[in-house]
């Protein structure tokens, strides 16, 4: 605006004195020269007088511009002024709400700190009544350890069941020693050497002391704890068989297996082993419902005669299915065909869990694993921290606890014996762990199992054996194979004969 404005008085003082020249050189008789001086004259003094009167101007607004700084800048002190006003207020009452405040807490922090001590008091209690149920467990449910037993552990090991008290390993004993018994923890571990009973036995004698001891129910169950890491805390326990020979001897699974299944004794061994983890489990619930059983069984058992009744008793037994694990072997597991695999989907449809123990390498599909029914995979601990293993693997052991997470299943480091085995296997993020430094196998005292040969719930003995003699029917007239029908059980025993332990 400005800028026009100064264009049109320099355009009117053109004309102005162009005029005065032009009036001198027409009317007063001027020369042109004269006239033209004249209007240069009246221009030069219209220019001055213009930047004159502008210049005076620009002095009055840049005056009152100076005075609206000063008022603006006298505004922004007192402004100032009462910003600091104000914040030395809030920092007076802030130090009085800190001292509220710590006047206030000091009683809450001494109450805080007298509670610690109540739940100090609290878990202390709590630790002495769960070491009371514990060893309730023990005197109730298994045999106090013995020389005559291949499990029996030293006075040290003699505590509550599964305690997180670092143990060792049983002495040697005359059946089996130590790492030969860590070895043979499975019921379905193959290829153990012959122990001290066998020896010196032809194959048919030992096959023969094997149904004699199964038809007269001298197979002893046995439960070693699956502990939770690092906590251990007593989660699962593994029923284990062991078998008593004619002269009382205690002789492993891992001993008689290889016999067994070459015999067609395993479904009977499986049923018998199954109607005790039954038992013993309604037993547990009753003081922990949390507590979980894994039953070995094997494949062949899948595929038996007795597999209907088997189905057919555990469909009775379908309210156990969460606490009760069916365990098969890596090696079992790969084997199995069509029929061995609808065996367990009929399993899985009513409940029952599945896990995979005697692992020798780590190569399996977790999401197959996980859609029938499996949702534990038990590895040996030295197996997962063997660099080998890493390197011919599909997955590295230190993410496999991670990735079968994702697909629902639980790893199970068993074998542990060593403390140093378990820090490394944390490093792994391994939850469960199960071994001869938590607990040796315990046998389950005969009282947990009064209510199976109460209703004569002993294994059924219509299969074929090889090696065995024929028997003749019984004197009544029934068909050979019947049995007494008694209670829940009878279903399984149907077509059976039932002999009381």
């Amino acid at each position: 605006m400005s800028r026009l404005t100064a264009i049109f008085v320099a355009v009117c003082s053109i004309l102005i004195s162009a005029s005065v020249g032009a009036i001198l050189y027409m009317m007063f008789g001027l020369s042109g020269a004269e006239s033209a001086v004249v209007g240069v004259a009246v221009l030069t003094a219209l220019g001055l007088y213009t930047a004159m009167t502008s210049r005076g101007r620009d002095r009055s607004d840049v005056s009152m511009q100076i005075a609206d700084l000063s008022r603006g800048t006298g505004d922004l002190a007192r402004q100032v002024a009462e910003l600091g006003r104000r914040v030395v207020a809030v920092e007076s009452k802030i130090d009085g709400a800190v001292d509220k405040a710590l006047a206030a807490t000091e009683p809450l922090a001494s109450e805080i700190g007298e509670l610690g001590v109540l739940v100090t008091r609290l878990a202390e209690s709590v630790a002495a009544h769960d070491t009371a149920a514990s060893r309730q467990i023990q005197a109730t449910m298994f045999v106090a350890p013995s020389s005559g037993t291949s499990s029996s552990a030293p006075p040290s090991e003699a505590s509550a069941y599964g305690a997180p008290a670092v143990q060792q390993a049983p002495p040697a004993k005359p059946a089996v020693s130590p790492p030969s018994e860590a070895r043979s923890d499975s019921i379905l571990e193959l290829g153990e050497p012959v122990p001290p009973p066998f020896k010196g036995m032809e194959r048919k004698a030992i096959l023969e002391m094997l149904a004699r001891a199964i038809e007269a129910n001298r197979v002893d169950l046995y439960l070693q704890p699956i502990v939770t890491l690092p906590q251990r805390k007593v989660r699962y326990y593994e029923a284990m068989s062991r078998l008593k020979t004619d002269d009382g001897e205690v002789v492993p699974a891992s001993a008689f297996l290889e016999y067994a299944e070459s015999s067609g004794l395993m479904p009977k061994l499986d049923n018998l082993l199954l109607f005790r983890c039954v038992q013993v489990l309604r037993r547990l619930l009753l003081k922990n419902r949390d507590i979980g059983l894994f039953c070995n069984i094997s494949a062949p058992t899948l595929t038996s005669q007795l597999y209907p009744q088997l189905l057919e008793f555990l469909e009775a037994n379908k309210a156990l299915g969460p606490s009760l694990v069916f365990e098969f072997t890596q090696a079992a597991y790969r084997a199995m065909g069509p029929m061995e695999q609808e065996s367990m989907a009929a399993l899985a449809e009513r409940g029952f869990r599945f896990s995979m123990d005697n692992l020798t390498d780590l190569r399996f599909e977790p999401r197959d694993l996980s859609e029938r029914g499996f949702r534990f995979i038990k590895a040996p601990g030295a197996l997962l921290l063997n660099q080998a293993t890493a390197a011919t693997s599909n997955i590295h052991p230190a993410d496999m606890s991670d990735l079968l997470g994702r697909f629902g299943i639980d790893l199970i480091a068993d074998k542990i014996e060593g403390e140093t085995m378990v820090v490394d296997l944390l490093d792994y993020d391994v939850r469960f762990g199960q071994g001869f430094l938590f607990s040796p196998p315990r046998p389950v005292r005969a009282e947990a199992l009064q209510g199976i040969t109460e209703r004569n719930d002993v294994v059924a003995r219509d299969a074929p054996i090889a090696d065995e003699p024929r028997r003749d029917p019984p004197a009544d007239g029934r068909p050979a194979g019947t049995g007494q029908r008694t209670g829940g059980i009878a279903a399984l025993a149907r077509g059976v004969v039932v002999r009381n332990g």
